[in-house]
């Protein structure tokens, strides 16, 4: 199912140029105007930032934190685009944070994933961007709630906002690893395959919480497709005053660039686009395949499941379950499958059976219950 978006063209409102990768690079907080100022000269010289991002207002998690230095930051940002000719981008939380942003001339406005996650929140900056032409990006929600995100986006959009571009940050999770936030790529993925049209900006420093895997971050970013990405950069991050290890010097920023590698778009090549369209074919085959097979087993499951209630058995027997994880991830491995996938596919199809046994055995329980019902 496909989501109608009335959305410009990434062209028509930013990175007009044609940089690739679009661009958007600038301190996670404006702390002082020389910061600001320095900073973004020395973003402007690397040629390759398209526009200069700062946080003025800082949603923190706990208070006592340093939460931004408020609405003067906005003059030090006109500042920085008048001497450098950089647009500007901001976040922005509530109506008076638009009203302010945009008397200020800032040119991007972008609605942080603790907004995202609270439709109240969304609906009143909506509100304050009826009537008003200006770029928003909405950021994912903070936890992996595609509903949220493309709920975030359906309000601007009904705002009156078209030059719409979603911000791919990553998502909190309970499990630690290499990353602040879990990437979660599918989720994106399952946005761009409801909303095809619309630009979706990767930002590498919140995702990894680490400046040593940007550049892994953002490579894999721009395999995937994603117009763009949205880098922290500071003049100096060891004195940052928030968010320091996360942030790259505009020097480290051009080098990140510089060493990725752009992947071509589908083109109108013939050769090509046959090539793929033979491989593509042969995978359709083998899904439709693997889908047979799939169903030619849940059959046998459901007889194994009227074994089980003729024969008053458990459903779950766990000694199976643990065999067929061993036997097939060892077989998997051989067969160069990862065994994370492989786990995971298991553990679907064995979900699946679960399910199937149980809806044979309560299924004398639910015309019972039935009957009970509409007695």
């Amino acid at each position: 199912m496909k989501l109608n978006l009335n959305i410009q063209p990434l062209n028509t409102w930013i990175n007009k140029e044609g940089k690739q990768p679009l661009l958007i690079a600038g301190p996670c907080s404006a702390e002082t105007e020389d910061q600001l100022v320095a900073t973004a000269h020395l973003l402007a010289k690397t040629g390759k930032v398209t526009a200069l991002r700062a946080g003025i207002w800082k949603p923190r998690t706990r208070p006592g934190e340093f939460e931004g230095i408020g609405s003067i930051g906005l003059e030090w940002l006109k500042r920085a685009k008048a001497e450098t000719g950089l647009p500007t981008a901001v976040e922005v939380a509530t109506a008076k944070h638009v009203e302010e942003a945009l008397a200020a001339g800032v040119d991007i406005l972008w609605v942080g994933a603790r907004s995202t996650a609270n439709p109240f929140t969304v609906q009143e900056i909506a509100d304050a961007l009826k009537g008003v032409d200006v770029p928003v990006m909405v950021k994912n929600p903070v936890n992996p709630d595609l509903s949220l995100w493309v709920g975030a986006l359906e309000r601007i959009n009904n705002a009156g906002i078209t030059k719409l571009a979603a911000i791919h940050r990553g998502f909190s999770s309970y499990e630690k690893s290499a990353f602040r936030n879990e990437p979660m790529w599918d989720v994106a993925i399952s946005l761009k395959t409801l909303v095809p049209e619309l630009p979706i900006i990767n930002d590498p420093s919140h995702i990894t919480g680490n400046r040593d895997l940007i550049a892994y971050i953002s490579q894999k970013a721009i395999d995937l497709d994603m117009q763009g990405l949205m880098i922290e950069s500071h003049i100096d991050p060891t004195v940052a005053w928030t968010d320091a290890k996360q942030q790259v010097t505009p020097a480290a920023l051009t080098d990140i660039i510089n060493n990725l590698t752009l992947r071509k778009p589908e083109t109108r090549n013939t050769e090509i686009n046959d090539k793929l369209g033979e491989l593509r074919n042969q995978i359709d085959k083998i899904d439709d395949l693997l889908i047979q097979k799939l169903a030619e087993r849940m059959q046998i499951v459901e007889k194994i499941g009227n074994y089980k209630k003729d024969n008053n058995l458990t459903i779950l027997q766990v000694n199976r379950w643990d065999e067929i994880l061993h036997k097939r991830i060892g077989y998997a491995k051989a067969l160069k499958l990862g065994a994370e996938f492989t786990e995971k596919f298991l553990e679907l199809v064995h979900n699946e059976s679960i399910r199937k046994q149980t809806e044979i055995m309560n299924a004398e329980a639910g015309q019972v219950e039935e009957k009970l019902t509409h007695a």
